[in-house]
């Protein structure tokens, strides 16, 4: 199979855990038999330093010219410090998924028995503990209207949500929950709010098609410490913008390391994979960066192309890595491994599992030892 992927590399540790992922998808191209073209495109603080622009319109033609989009990471601290800046790097995140309508956010929340003493939750509310988050991705708050007096004393920030817009995410989400345990939650605020009311109507009708899934609903602050409470109840949870860019980022933490966490934007004709984590400028060029969220992000991808086996075999790599202790810094700073190094063994895990062998119980790798 041939497909052609834009790489968006980004800012900060982008390139790094970016690379990583380039290099799985190669092992896994050579492994399986698929080509993979990549082009480069620029977008983010780089962007804006050689071209003056967050998201160039070649970024955009690149993009919608590709089967799908792996993403880096975007930000840089001369932006985040700068109250007055005009333009800033996440503009041309924003603009991209409008672009592209990226309408749908698929955020998994997974935990690893071997890293339960990094979450601050206790291990017995870790246990068993695996739910996606679908968030509305262009609608909401961050796109409406907005404004500011005169004075400067009163700002304004619509929310505003279509039915169309509810619609096409919450089939999403439904037919997800279906390939699941059947089980979907919508997160709102219904008992304020008027979009919330009318995200729970919409959804109550859509349910009638999908009889097969139990649905329930939680206003957003009981969810809130729900996930922190007894986060195995749930399975597929859906919401809007605002609220899922909230509660996806406090679902993060369960997992013991940001650095874990892949995610998918979808809509109608294109697909982005990034991980979940920042730009993180302070471990820029160090090789320390994690790149498992990058790598289970490119799992994602691989499942967007139909090539599940091998999707599978990117994420019995992470797994293997995890249980075996081959880890970075963020994970454990006494014994870790770097960046380059993380790649290096997922992408020969791949090439051993493709041709059915197993790593056997003693093994020089990399400079370490397997036991």
């Amino acid at each position: 199979m041939e497909k052609k992927i834009a790489v968006i590399l980004g800012d900060g540790i982008g390139p790094e855990v970016t690379n990583q992922s380039i290099k799985v998808l190669n092992m896994i191209a050579k492994q399986y038999g698929h080509q993979f073209s990549y082009e480069y495109a620029l977008m983010g603080a780089v962007a804006i330093d050689e071209t003056g622009n967050p998201l160039p319109d070649e970024t955009i033609a690149i993009c919608k010219n590709s089967d799908a989009i792996l993403f880096g990471a975007i930000g840089d601290p001369k932006y985040d410090n700068d109250p007055t800046a005009k333009v800033r790097p996440e503009q041309g995140l924003l603009k991209l998924r409008k672009e592209l309508q990226l309408f749908a956010n698929i955020r998994p929340v997974k935990t690893y028995p071997s890293l339960q003493h990094l979450s601050p939750l206790k291990a017995k509310h870790l246990e068993n503990v695996d739910f996606v988050i679908f968030r509305e991705l262009t609608g909401g708050i961050y796109f409406g209207a907005k404004s500011l007096s005169e004075d400067g004393t009163v700002a304004k920030d619509d929310c505003s949500y279509s039915v169309m817009e509810i619609e096409r995410v919450a089939h999403l989400a439904f037919q997800y929950a279906q390939k699941r345990k059947q089980h979907l939650t919508l997160i709102d605020k219904a008992n304020v709010l008027e979009t919330s009311r009318l995200w729970r109507k919409v959804v109550q009708a859509i349910a009638k098609e999908y009889s097969d899934v139990q649905v329930d609903y939680l206003f957003v602050d009981n969810a809130a410490m729900q996930i922190i409470l007894n986060p195995a109840q749930f399975d597929v949870v859906l919401t809007e913008n605002l609220f899922g860019d909230i509660l996806s980022d406090e679902a993060s933490v369960l997992a013991g390391s940001l650095g874990l966490l892949p995610s998918a934007s979808v809509g109608t004709t294109a697909a982005l994979f990034e991980p979940i984590h920042g730009s993180y400028p302070q471990a820029k060029g160090k090789d320390i960066a994690n790149p498992m969220g990058s790598i289970l992000s490119t799992a994602m991808l691989l499942d967007h192309f139909g090539m599940q086996e091998e999707a599978n075999s990117v994420r019995a790599a992470v797994d293997w890595c995890l249980n075996n202790g081959f880890v970075t810094k963020d994970i454990d700073t006494s014994n870790s491994y770097t960046t380059t190094a993380i790649g290096d063994m997922i992408s020969e895990f791949i090439e051993r599992h493709a041709k059915g062998e197993k790593h056997p119980i003693h093994e020089r790798l990399h400079k370490s030892t397997i036991i």
